[in-house]
């Protein structure tokens, strides 16, 4: 019994007509004289009726199956009487009498019911992933990401992109996150890693002369995991050359669009703001700033510099900054709030959150009294402060009161219902610094990573102020969440040279890592950039979940183990040995 049809193809221009259907028992409600059953199928549900007038053989077969069995049915398209229509499928006008039925396989009870919404433990949905995809949303998930890979490949294909395949068992060049390794049995005691990234072999097909690339690359990091990290995940990995900054924004935006009106049907307008690094940090507290509500961090350092309050003095003397942020109406929280939100800034790394109530006849604050008059009236007045708000300040290091007031904004965003989950709001973040210094190893580090060039302007800092170069780096920012990230990469041997050696590495270790990577840009390269998205996260914000497990087939828990095939798992002690391996004892 072959299928002719899927089960939402089917509309009243189908009444008459005897069809074949095959599916899933969704459910079963026995009537009497009349049994009924809601057939799904990829495409959606539809109902078929089973009467003893009909078949007397179909019907006794419909009394014994239950849910999940997987069945055809052949049968007569009606219309249903208007007064049993339903209007919440899309075949609500229609069902099937059936006229025959062969069951293909029964089914088990599900541990869990197979609809939308069910409040089940995540371990339990993936152990049994195969039911959980069987749930429409869930299926819709995977649909959704279908069509954005489709429109992704589509639309480079037409811009002159290639689609190109990276290796997956690599050198291990370990540059950030750990890489996973692989060992080699015909090199024993030699390790393929999987890559973080295919970046070092887009950037050598851009040597290769391919000008234009692009992947949907699986990736792979050794990391702790949060809801939006996964060991192995799918990035949209692209690479051109001869081109700058604008012409990858330009790209980028009309890709962003395309995907949006035929994956969500959602307009997107075109070009996206631009924020520098250090504009977002002061004013968001975070290089990826939600801009779908307001609460900007004021600084005011300036004003508070001289005031007896040792706390804020002695940030400013100590090279910090002081920045506050005015919680608009929130002078009705309750104490308890308040030192909530104390507590919050402290865990975010503040020694501790000043604060300031204003009423229409007072002000309270603990710190209300180490303020003048006329000194208080010009903070008032810099935060735009009137009878109502609540004043939040932190005094720090300028990365620690981001992290403070960044979190704290964050905050109070949700708690005064300020975003509105309906909007899409990109930004791109740009003029990154191209370092940092890592306290603990002494040594720069590469904000994004050690192939990205910094800005010509800035390359005669690279000798005594390192700290101040910035990168010819970008971010795409979609409702505060990092969807993709890029630069302008480095294609003279001597400049990489000199950042490897900025981030510690002796020319040995440099050679032996990358040395492949310096030899081939002595063989001709043009200036290339590219960028990478995370498809995961990016069908995560246009699925509207909170988890990128929920758009991904089989992810991994946040331990990075798989509870359905129980990976990762031991192996054979022949195994071990045909790889020169010994687990030691713990």
């Amino acid at each position: 019994m072959k299928r002719t049809h899927r089960a939402t193809e089917l509309d009243i221009e189908n009444v008459g007509e005897v069809i074949t259907l095959n599916g899933w028992i969704n459910s079963r409600r026995d009537h009497g004289g009349l049994i009924f059953i809601d057939l799904r199928d990829r495409s959606g549900l539809i109902q078929v009726v089973f009467s003893p007038e009909v078949n007397q053989e179909a019907f006794h077969r419909a009394e014994q199956v239950r849910s999940e069995y997987v069945v055809a049915v052949e049968g007569k398209v009606c219309r249903r009487p208007q007064e049993t229509e339903n209007p919440n499928l899309k075949t609500g006008k229609i069902e099937i009498y059936v006229e025959k039925m062969e069951v293909f396989s029964a089914a088990r009870t599900p541990p869990f019911y197979i609809e939308d919404g069910i409040d089940v433990d995540e371990t339990l949905r993936l152990k049994y992933r195969y039911l959980d995809l069987r749930r429409p949303e869930m299926r819709d998930n995977l649909m959704l990401r279908h069509r954005v890979i489709k429109i992704m490949r589509d639309f480079l294909d037409k811009n002159g992109f290639l689609e190109i395949e990276t290796p997956i068992l690599t050198k291990s060049t370990p540059e950030g996150a750990r890489d996973y390794l692989v060992p080699s049995r015909v090199h024993p005691g030699d390790f393929f890693a999987l890559p973080q990234s295919p970046q070092i072999f887009k950037q050598l097909l851009m040597v290769a002369g391919m000008e234009r690339y692009f992947q949907i690359a699986r990736c792979f990091r050794d990391e702790d995991l949060r809801a939006d990290r996964q060991p192995e995940f799918t990035q949209l990995d692209l690479e051109m050359s001869f081109i700058d900054e604008e012409d990858i924004f330009t790209l980028v935006e009309q890709l962003m669009q395309e995907i949006f009106a035929g994956g969500t049907c959602q307009q997107i307008s075109i070009p996206f703001p631009r924020l520098s690094y250090d504009e977002a940090m002061e004013k968001y507290g975070s290089d990826k700033p939600d801009l779908r509500f307001g609460l900007e961090i004021q600084d005011i350092t300036a004003i508070v510099k001289d005031v007896d309050f040792k706390v804020f003095s002695a940030a400013v003397e100590a090279g910090g900054v002081v920045r506050a942020i005015n919680a608009k109406t929130c002078a009705s929280f309750k104490r308890r709030e308040i030192d909530d939100l104390g507590k919050m800034a402290v865990e975010n790394g503040a020694r501790g959150m000043a604060w300031i109530v204003v009423t229409e006849n007072e002000l309270k604050s603990p710190i209300a009294k180490f303020f003048s008059e006329e000194k208080m009236q010009e903070l008032l007045t810099a935060l735009s402060a009137q009878p109502g708000d609540l004043l939040l300040f932190a005094a720090d290091q300028p990365d620690v009161v981001a992290r403070v007031l960044g979190n704290l904004r964050l905050e109070l965003g949700k708690r005064l219902k300020l975003i509105d989950e309906g909007q899409l709001n990109f930004v791109w973040v740009v003029d990154f610094p191209l370092l940092e210094y890592d306290a603990e190893e002494k040594r720069y580090v590469a904000v994004h990573h050690p192939f990205t060039s910094p800005r010509v302007e800035d390359f005669d800092l690279l000798d005594n102020s390192p700290g101040e170069v910035k990168a010819r780096a970008y971010d795409l920012i979609l409702n505060g969440t990092e969807i993709g990230g890029g630069s302008i990469r480095i294609h003279r041997r001597d400049w990489q040279e000199k950042m490897f050696s900025l981030l510690g590495l002796s020319q040995e270790e440099a050679e032996d890592k990358f040395g492949f990577l310096l030899e081939a840009f002595q063989y001709g390269t043009p200036p290339h950039g590219g960028i990478a998205f995370g498809i995961d996260r990016l069908l995560m914000i246009m699925a509207g979940r909170q988890s990128i497990r929920d758009v991904i087939a089989f992810p991994k828990t946040q331990s990075a183990s798989c509870p359905m095939t129980e990976a990762p798992s031991g192996v054979s002690p022949r195994q071990l040995r045909e790889l020169a391996l010994k687990i030691r004892e713990k």
